[in-house]
């Protein structure tokens, strides 16, 4: 894509979400709902979904499930890095693409952290069933943060010098104030975001404990936003602690509270991650991207996701062993910190 192409929008053109938001109900009423109700009501087909958190940590695991269970079409997945959120989704486009498919993805990273590339990411690529937009880390944050702020782009250097101006939607223009060269990444509006917290009160008020990602920017540049939490906690605890709120209410549209939401990957304060299960997972794509067969990843999903109702039914199937496990080493990690 050179930078003189035609200008193109996924998700929400920043006038678009400048009407949407004046449009947006932003009382503080009771958003507590059903995952399955949140999924339906806001999840469209040819949605731009952004998925939070960083890497493997707090992805929205059980929203991804649900959204496969659902099922959808031509979807643009959105995100800065990420790990397992994208690899369930994809990965249900490869075992069931009559039922789950994905257009596009904006990204700057899909991986997990100390096991390499992830092999759904090189299925999609080398086989070229979706689009890719490559960005750095700081250009999708950029990008997120610019639609937060309500503005079309942010100017950036990092682009320059890079491949980055063959492969995406930058421009470059003479700065009005220097002279010099600059190059402005578009602003990201994604339709929906998909985040998981660690707590949230019914109003959509939520708190993050480690590292926030660029959720908070996620949250204030989608239309609409489905938080899974650890814990849902009063309004009148929340209102004690109103320096901790990262996310404000009026940015929620649904609240529901999943413990374990982003297991197999960690949660700051509640759970480590699954080696077991990320392994589990990605070496059943492996032999995908030699070509071979699909079966073992179909009935993965067939027995996890298709076959329960619930994310609380996965985990269900999980031995309680593994999640006290998490449990207990990510304790062991917070309290050798503290």
């Amino acid at each position: 894509m050179e930078n003189s192409e035609k200008m193109f929008w996924t998700g929400l053109s920043p006038d678009e979400a400048r009407a949407a938001l004046v449009k947006k109900d932003k009382s503080m009423r009771d958003k507590r709902m059903s995952l399955k109700e949140a999924i339906d009501r806001f999840v469209k087909p040819g949605a731009n979904v952004a998925f939070g958190g960083f890497v493997d940590i707090r992805q929205a695991i059980a929203s991804a499930h649900e959204l496969i269970r659902h099922g959808f079409r031509d979807l643009t997945l959105s995100f800065q890095s990420a790990g397992m959120g994208p690899d369930v989704l994809a990965g249900a486009m490869i075992a069931r693409p009559d039922h789950c498919s994905i257009r596009r993805v904006e990204l700057a990273y899909w991986a997990h952290e100390g096991y390499g590339l992830s092999p759904v990411c090189r299925v999609m690529a080398e086989q070229a069933l979706i689009e890719f937009e490559d960005w750095s880390n700081y250009n999708m944050s950029a990008r997120f943060k610019a639609g937060a702020l309500g503005i079309p782009f942010m100017p950036c250097r990092g682009p320059m010098g890079s491949d980055i101006l063959k492969t995406s939607r930058t421009k470059v223009i003479d700065c009005p104030f220097t002279g010099r060269k600059i190059s402005l990444v578009p602003a990201s509006h994604p339709n929906v975001a998909l985040l998981h917290v660690q707590a949230a009160d019914k109003f959509g008020n939520c708190v993050i404990r480690g590292s926030e990602g660029t959720d908070p920017e996620i949250a204030m540049a989608s239309e609409h936003t489905i938080i899974t939490c650890e814990q849902l906690v009063s309004h009148e605890l929340m209102a004690t602690r109103p320096n901790d709120i990262v996310i404000p209410f009026a940015a929620v549209d649904a609240v529901v509270q999943v413990p374990f939401g982003a297991y197999p990957g960690a949660c700051h304060r509640h759970y480590y991650f699954s080696e077991r299960y990320i392994h589990e997972f990605t070496n059943l794509v492996t032999p995908i991207i030699r070509g071979g067969s699909t079966e073992a990843l179909k009935a993965w999903y067939d027995e996890y996701v298709f076959g329960v109702n619930s994310f609380e039914e996965y985990l269900a199937k999980l031995p309680s062993a593994e999640l006290l496990k998490a449990q207990l080493a990510e304790r062991e990690n917070y309290e050798a910190f503290a």
